[in-house]
């Protein structure tokens, strides 16, 4: 405790950008264990509840790094006893990790108490460190009361099991997603506002711009994976790799061409960068969802070119790259304040698209829908350069 109080671990605000460090970089390698574990999971139960069950665990990833993504926002994870923190934080991330298959299993109670330690222990952490007089305290406090509300949750779910685990389990994460939005307000200990975040907003945007980098990453990693375990290589799926890559590609473009740089500027550059960087956790969550469907649908495409459309293969295929053009539109509606028309055109295309792909196979319907990504990536990546030149959009807007 002396320890803790003695060392000062708040990042130095000096009217420098804060910079991602090498030990947030390292910490991040435990995501992309478990992003690969969560897309495993759903591609072998391709079904209504594996997909709801995958959701509640994505977010359950998500919500464990998005919390320890704000408090390397405010303490400086180069810090000694920060860095013991966050390696702590990645062994039980690994444990948590290791047990997402079988989350909805054997392993759901293990997986229950390690992602709860890694939400209560760091908080519990940051509150033992500030005290009572730091302006940040009252925050972490009314945090810390809800993360140990959703770990008696997340527990006693992993003590059931069925519908029971699934229903505990998604009320933890409505409490631990949706407790930001009011402020933490918190019977006894009064409520927040965004005001009082004082967040580095470029920090806070280029954290998540290496998620969805990380998101993507492992998509091409599962593209090619599925490729080297096929016994024979034949046209069909190296087109599908073709497809699979150029499609990534595009999301890649699609994010990050223009708007990920103008991203980091609205947030800096807000009067109140708490809320705006809150936004940003709320819609990545969405957009981030849309690349780990997509990299199942990959995986379906490479190892079964010539399937018939199914509808849980329609759902992949369809649904990963609306949801990423969902979130992209929403993200783009905080940074610019507009939807862009470009995204509403490649969901109406995507749309046109579900009826028809019952009519061909997995790779028809894969490589239509990359047509879509690069359509869009290419429209929006006129439009952007268009207004950054200053030159009027007229219908490319």
């Amino acid at each position: 405790m002396t320890f803790l109080a003695s060392a000062n671990l708040l990042r130095r605000r000096d009217g420098h950008e804060a910079r991602v460090t090498y030990v947030e970089l390292f910490f991040d390698l435990v995501y992309v264990f478990a992003v690969t574990q969560i897309s495993h999971s759903l591609l072998h139960d391709l079904t209504l509840m594996g997909a709801l069950h995958s959701l509640v665990l994505w977010f359950a990833v998500w919500l464990g790094w998005q919390y320890t993504c704000w408090v390397t926002n405010w303490f400086d994870p180069d810090a000694v006893p920060m860095r013991i923190m966050l390696f702590a934080v990645m062994l039980a991330g690994l444990v948590f990790g290791a047990a997402l298959p079988g989350a909805f299993g054997a392993s759901g109670l293990v997986f229950a108490v390690s992602y709860a330690l890694i939400q209560v222990g760091r908080t519990l952490f940051v509150v033992l460190h500030l005290g009572g007089a730091h302006p940040l305290a009252p925050n972490f406090r009314r945090m810390l009361a809800w993360l140990c509300v959703s770990a008696v949750l997340w527990i006693a779910g992993g003590l059931f099991q069925g519908g029971a685990r699934l229903a505990l389990w998604a009320l933890a994460v409505a409490c631990e997603y949706m407790s930001p939005m009011i402020g933490f307000r918190f019977p006894g200990l009064g409520r927040s506002t965004s005001r009082e975040w004082t967040i580095e907003g470029g920090h806070l945007a280029e954290r998540c711009q290496l998620f969805v980098i990380v998101a993507l990453g492992e998509t091409l990693l599962i593209s090619g994976a599925t490729l080297a375990d096929l016994e024979r290589w034949d046209a069909p799926a190296l087109i599908a790799l073709l497809a699979a890559f150029l499609g990534t590609a595009a999301m890649w473009w699609v994010y990050f061409d223009t708007s990920s740089r103008d991203g980091s500027e609205a947030i800096v550059h807000s009067d109140d960068p708490g809320r705006i960087g809150a936004w940003f956790h709320y819609v990545h969550v969405i957009l981030i969802a849309g690349v780990i469907v997509s990299a199942v649908a990959n995986e379906l495409v490479i190892l079964h070119p010539d399937g018939r459309i199914a509808i849980p293969a329609a759902a992949a295929l369809i649904g990963g790259p609306a949801l990423y053009l969902a979130g992209n539109g929403i993200y783009k509606t905080v940074v610019y304040g507009r939807f862009p028309l470009s995204h509403v055109v490649g969901l109406v295309l995507l749309a046109v698209l579900a009826p028809a792909a019952f009519v061909t196979d997995n790779l028809m319907v894969g490589g239509l829908t990359t047509l879509i990504m690069i359509l869009v990536a290419a429209w929006e990546s006129v439009s952007r350069r268009r207004a950054h030149a200053g030159v009027p959009q007229g219908i490319v807007e």
